[in-house]
Formats: structure tokens, C-alpha cells, sequence
């Protein structure tokens, strides 16, 4: 067997593109209920996808850069995504859960814990994709921070910068707090009655640029260790992919085709980089079917304009689609996060038709053989950095 491929999906209401709510196989007044959500993340996993991601964001979803539109065509709303993924952890058994949580109006010890607790619900298969806002309708909702109007033609730069400055601090301080108790930290010795070893959690004094965090978490240590952090980087930065490469352990990226991916894995393994290699991720719109093309276009019709997306949107069967993931692979690729067009029928696709044609070229796993998010993605557990220190 080749090197086999990662393979995740991305959810976001009724699919990635803004009409898929009214394609026929749609289910839009299943939208907001438990079970909508735990349909699609168990046919996640009967493909055996290594994970799905959970979007989010802290201001509804909108058509213009940067304000609420006027639109009543689109879906509108969505839920709490790291409350969603604890909703349907119990549910599987296998497939990791990577919500969205924005690091921009949130604070990192609230995030920290609530990973952590989604892990230990998980039996280690939680992970975290955090995100930046630049957008003035999600400050609005907090009132703390004055943001200026964004210019997509034109983003302020250094306001990025600090942003991307503020995730890198948010994600090293989570990271300390999952690691402020150690593993046997816990006792729970009625007899004794000693139910923690007090030298075993610790301070983790954590100053960023603009928080600083003391610790300990409330939550024990979780079963991965360290839970996985995802991050999505289209390279834009003053320095390529430097968030990724200094705080995650995946990175999803968005090539147009074989050689620009090539370029991106370069750019990927450039960048200053301590510990384990980098996870490339490419992420893609699909729409899937010998009539992919075709329903694109009618849902096109009904939002009254062509979608497009940061990621490369794909027309095609499953199998064209296998294709085009293996040529890609021989770039440097190690895996892909797919966004359906519209769900469920194109989550299906991936999963009945997709995976198995990866399957019969020998590209793609036929059981689970890992227990943890880390396992499946070939990440070793963590040790922790405050093993063996003295408590304060």
C-alpha cells in the first residue's frame, strides 16, 4: 500500500455553498437540531474520515466583507461549535472533532478547558482549529476593542499581524494550561484522602501581548496530551505559514492546482519550525456527481451569482476526484479537508464514493487503527513540559 491519505471534511450548515439549503436533498428545517449534526458526523465516520471540523464565527454569516447584509436567502445562524462537538462526541467512536473557536474576542482559558473537556468526553479525539477576526460586526458583539473597517482589496497589515500575534499567544498559553497537570496528578485515594498531588499541577504564568493567564487549568490533563490544533493559512502574512508552523500541527492551505501546491509545501517546510513536521492539509470545495456541474449551476441560478471560494472548487465524479487528490499528493501534500458543496448529498459522495475509489487504488485506510486524533494523524502523545518541575 502507498502512503496513505488524510482525509477530513468541513462542516458548515447545509454546505459551502449559500443556496445549498434549497437543493432538494437539503434538510434546512433540521439545521438547528442535535440530530441533523449527528447524522452527518456519523457518516463522517462510517467513511472513515480522520476528522471533521466544525465552523463558527461570532457574527452572522453575511455576503459583504465587513457588515451585516440585508439577506434573507441564506442560511443565517449556526450553533456553538465547541458545544456542538461535545453534543456529539458521546455519539462516536472513532472520527476526531475539530470546532472552530475564534481567538480575536475570546479568552484562552475559557477555549483551553473547553477543548480539554471535549477531549476527555472524546477519549482523545478532540482537536481545535482557531481563528482570527478582522471583521468590525464580531468586535461589535463584545465592545472592547476598536476595529477599522476592512479593505479586502487592501487589509491592514499590522492589524493582522497583531491578530495573528494574539492567536500564536492564545494557542501557546491553551497549551500550557492542557500541560498544567500532569498525567498522575490525580490520586483520588479515598482511604488517604488525598484526591490530587498538589506538586503535580502547576502555575503556568503565561504573559502574551495583550493577556496573561496564571493558571492552573481547572480541567486534568487531557487524554491526548495535547489536543490537535488546526489552523487555516492562505500565506498571506508577512512571513508564510509562520502561525501554523510555530502553533499548530496541521496546516490546511488553499492551492489552485498541482504546482501552486508545490509551492506551498515549500513555502510549509520554510518556515521555522520546532518538533514534529507540519501536517499539509489542502482544502477544497467539492461537488460531487455526474451531474456536479450541472446542480452547481442551478444552485448558482438561485443565489444569482457564481460561487466561489478561497479553495479550489471542484466539479466532478468521485472518481475524477480521486485523481486529482493522488496527483496533488506527489507534491508534498499529506492529506485534504474537503468542504461539500451541500449537504448531505456531497458528504455522501465523499464517504460512498470517494473513499472507496481512494481504497481501490490503495490510497486510503479500510478500518480505524488509531484511538486518539493524534493516532490517526501519526502524532505522537506530548510529554509535558512541566513533568517533574517544582509547583509554586
Amino acid at each position: 500500500m502507498t502512503r496513505p491519505l488524510h482525509l477530513a471534511v468541513a462542516l458548515d450548515g447545509a454546505g459551502w455553498h449559500p443556496a445549498a439549503w434549497r437543493q432538494v436533498t437539503a434538510r434546512p428545517e433540521k439545521l438547528f437540531t442535535a440530530r441533523y449534526w449527528a447524522g452527518l458526523v456519523a457518516e463522517a465516520e462510517r467513511g472513515l474520515l480522520d476528522f471533521v471540523s466544525i465552523e463558527d464565527s461570532l457574527a452572522l454569516q453575511t455576503s459583504l466583507p465587513d457588515a451585516v447584509d440585508d439577506r434573507s436567502d441564506q442560511v443565517r445562524g449556526r450553533f456553538d461549535a465547541v458545544l456542538l462537538a461535545a453534543r456529539l462526541a458521546p455519539l462516536t467512536r472513532n472520527i476526531g472533532l475539530v470546532p472552530t473557536a475564534t481567538t480575536t474576542h475570546t479568552e484562552p482559558f475559557h477555549v483551553a478547558i473547553g477543548i480539554a473537556t471535549l477531549d476527555h468526553v472524546s477519549g482523545g479525539r478532540a482537536g481545535w482549529r482557531p481563528r482570527v477576526s478582522a471583521r468590525r460586526a464580531e468586535a461589535a458583539n463584545f465592545g472592547r476593542r476598536e476595529v477599522p473597517e476592512l479593505d479586502p482589496a487592501a487589509p491592514d497589515g499590522e492589524l493582522l499581524a497583531e491578530l495573528f500575534e494574539e492567536a500564536a499567544d492564545a494557542v501557546e498559553a491553551a497549551r500550557r494550561l492542557w500541560d498544567s497537570w500532569e498525567d498522575d496528578a490525580e490520586i483520588r485515594d479515598a482511604a488517604t484522602g488525598r484526591f490530587i498531588d498538589r506538586g503535580k499541577v502547576h502555575y503556568t504564568d503565561f504573559t502574551g501581548r495583550g493577556f496573561s493567564v496564571r493558571g492552573p487549568s481547572i480541567t486534568p490533563r487531557p487524554p491526548q496530551g495535547q489536543p490537535v490544533v488546526t489552523v487555516l493559512d492562505h500565506g498571506s502574512s508577512a512571513v508564510p505559514y509562520e502561525l501554523p508552523a510555530r502553533s499548530a500541527d496541521v496546516v490546511h492551505v488553499t492551492p489552485r492546482d498541482r504546482d501552486h501546491a508545490a509551492a506551498i509545501v515549500r513555502q510549509v517546510r520554510a518556515a521555522p519550525r520546532v518538533g514534529e513536521p507540519l501536517k499539509v492539509f489542502a482544502d477544497l470545495v467539492v461537488f460531487l456527481g455526474g451531474d456536479a456541474a450541472a446542480r452547481k449551476a442551478r444552485l448558482d441560478e438561485l443565489d444569482g451569482s457564481e460561487f466561489t471560494s478561497d479553495a479550489a472548487v471542484f466539479t466532478g465524479t468521485p472518481e475524477e476526484l480521486a485523481d486529482l487528490l493522488l496527483d496533488w499528493r506527489a507534491a508534498g501534500i499529506d492529506g485534504y479537508r474537503l468542504r461539500p458543496g451541500s449537504l448531505p448529498y456531497d458528504l455522501k459522495a465523499v464517504t460512498r464514493g470517494l473513499t472507496p475509489a481512494l481504497r481501490r487504488r490503495g490510497a486510503f485506510r479500510g478500518a480505524y487503527e488509531a484511538g486518539t486524533l493524534r493516532g490517526l494523524l501519526g502524532l505522537p502523545r506530548s510529554e509535558n513540559r512541566y513533568a517533574g518541575a517544582v509547583t509554586a
